[in-house]
């Protein structure tokens, strides 16, 4: 009985006792090799991406950031429940981080998993700024594995962040490669048929839409552990081993479709999130999202790990091994996706005159490519939006001309398929809902929530301890990933109190997805797409919590409410 005592005595003085694990960064300008071609970049300790950053939970960390840049830089540690004003975004949690100063961020570790870390300031991120984050847990994983291996994807382009966006602004297809031509035209009117043909090409006219609207931004080299396909970067096994390949996106625009030839994989985690085991052929994982899974190879040959891109543009590729030096046989990238009626919610066939043209002169003037404003009643519900209680798989519209299917017809994973382990929060109905719609010009390249942007917008005010309910909307024919900072977010997956707990919810084309968050974190924080582009025009979101257990910590965030642009 004393020693029972005992033990439970110290297991209170645990948090006292654990010591802070100190780290130190500095950003730099650095080249950056995709084997393609050779560009500047920034990275991390001389390289990009950064260095693969260890965790343990429960400890107590300290990470002295200094910045050699000759401009302002940011580190946001993207997934991790952290105090508001170490979180990282220039604008909303601090000032940043001026050239030649060291900023010191210090936060206890509360969670475990696969997270990332990244620039919050200007294009830095897609110029290179971002690395890995590792947090071994306090207990036993529920699952084995006898390897572990960071797998990072990340889309490189030749052209600077600030370069694309103004090639952007002044052409939003200037980098769509995969355009509609004279022979795709006849080949679908042999198949659909030339007055049907004609209609639909009529119909993505009148919205100065593309069928090819899937990608932003096409032209790059996918790269893994800063490895481009030919450099091939290989992680080593012994047949029969448990190898655990933690899966990031750290794209700036690009959703990668994941298979690996000849190996079943089972997906452990999401978003650093403990799920039910599913076993799956191939899986999406959008921009900004991490993805556990474990292999199993059991011979001595090599595995090609394949990331094609959503939009079949490109991709990237990596191996796992016995030795170096191995390879397998790399994919032929299938045929480009083509976006359809049914990815823009049944707008086919519609009557244009119902839409809400927001004061436009012809269809060249109203806001292209969204459904903002319509009467969604005349419209196929089955196709566009999931029930109001819950959707029955909310990543990808029934019809949908970018659904994904495995290759050899095998399981591809879906957001219906993740259940929790162990749920995080008690199941309670929110106290209210907040409808977000995702709206955007791709004429204009503007991009916005609620047809406004960011700096139009008045902030999301929450109450600490509301359970709010998100309803996402996305009007536009982009699938958006939305993140959330500081809180986590519970995808309403249809599976209740078994609804997974992700940082970042992909909304496709067309539909309507719904999360929960328990408000649980006072302060200021970012709520927005995670396409850096999308971001950067506009769909983005200032929260700010008020009230909670410190007051001060509340007010201080109220009286730094106006202080600057992320």
């Amino acid at each position: 009985m004393k020693t029972r005592l005992l033990t439970g005595f110290l297991s209170l003085l645990m948090p006292a006792l654990v010591l802070a694990g100190e780290y130190d960064l500095t950003v730099d300008r650095v080249n950056i090799d995709t084997g393609d071609f050779v560009k500047e970049g920034i990275g991390y300790n001389g390289k990009s991406p950064g260095p693969v950053m260890r965790f343990k939970e429960g400890e107590n960390v300290k990470i002295n950031v200094t910045n050699n840049l000759d401009e302002m830089t940011s580190i946001h540690w993207h997934g991790l429940i952290l105090p508001f004003d170490q979180d990282g975004v220039p604008g909303i949690s601090y000032p940043g981080i001026k050239p030649g100063e060291t900023f010191t961020y210090e936060f206890p570790i509360q969670q475990a998993g696969t997270y990332w870390f990244h620039s919050h300031s200007g294009f830095q991120e897609p110029d290179g700024a971002f690395g890995a984050i590792v947090i071994e847990p306090e207990g036993r994983e529920p699952f084995r594995y006898d390897r572990d291996y960071v797998v990072q994807l990340t889309d490189k382009h030749p052209h600077s962040g600030d370069r694309i966006m103004r090639n952007l602004k002044m052409m939003p297809d200037y980098y769509n490669r995969e355009q509609q031509t004279v022979g795709e035209f006849f080949s679908d009117a042999a198949e659909n048929g030339l007055m049907n043909t004609l209609q639909d090409r009529m119909a993505w006219g009148d919205m100065r839409m593309m069928k090819a609207d899937v990608e932003d931004v096409q032209g790059f080299t996918g790269m893994i552990n800063g490895m481009g396909p030919d450099q091939n970067w290989t992680g080593l096994f012994e047949p029969g081993e448990r190898i655990r390949l933690r899966f990031i996106n750290s794209s700036a625009m690009t959703y990668f479709d994941v298979r690996i030839p000849g190996l079943d994989m089972t997906v452990v985690q999401a978003d650093g999130n403990n799920v039910q085991p599913v076993n799956v052929d191939e899986f999406r994982i959008g921009v900004a999202e991490t993805y556990d899974v474990i292999v199993r190879p059991k011979d001595a040959q090599a595995y090609t790990i394949f990331a094609e891109s959503m939009g079949r543009s490109g991709y990237a590729r990596a191996t796992l091994a016995p030795e170096e030096g191995m390879e397998a046989a790399v994919p032929q990238l299938r045929e480009p996706a083509r976006l359809t009626m049914a990815d823009m919610g049944a707008m086919h066939g519609m009557d244009h005159g119902s839409m809400d043209m927001s004061g436009a002169q012809d269809m060249s003037e109203m806001d292209h490519s969204t459904m903002q404003g319509m009467d969604h009643s005349g419209m196929d519900q089955g196709s566009m939006t999931m029930s109001e209680k819950g959707p029955s798989d909310p990543f990808y519209a029934k019809g949908s001309g970018i659904v994904p299917t495995a290759a050899n017809g095998g399981k591809f994973l879906s957001y219906a398929d993740l259940k929790a382990q162990d749920p995080l929060y008690e199941d309670r109905e929110p106290t209210r809902e907040i409808e977000l719609s995702l709206t955007g010009n791709m004429e204009r390249y503007t991009w916005s929530i609620n047809g406004v942007k960011y700096e139009d917008a008045d902030p999301i005010r929450l109450q600490y301890g509301e359970r709010v309910r998100f309803k996402f909307v996305n009007t536009t024919m982009m699938t958006h990933p939305m993140h959330l900072h500081g809180m986590w977010s519970i995808l309403d997956a249809g599976a209740g109190e078994w609804n997974p707990v992700k940082h970042t919810i992909s909304v496709a084309p067309g539909t309507t997805v719904y999360m929960e968050t328990e408000v649980d974190a006072p302060g200021q924080w970012a709520f927005h797409c995670h396409l850096s582009y999308h971001a950067a025009a506009g769909m983005f979101r200032k929260v700010i919590v008020e009230g909670g257990p410190d007051a001060t910590q509340s007010k201080a965030a109220v009286a730094t409410e106006e202080g600057g642009d992320a």
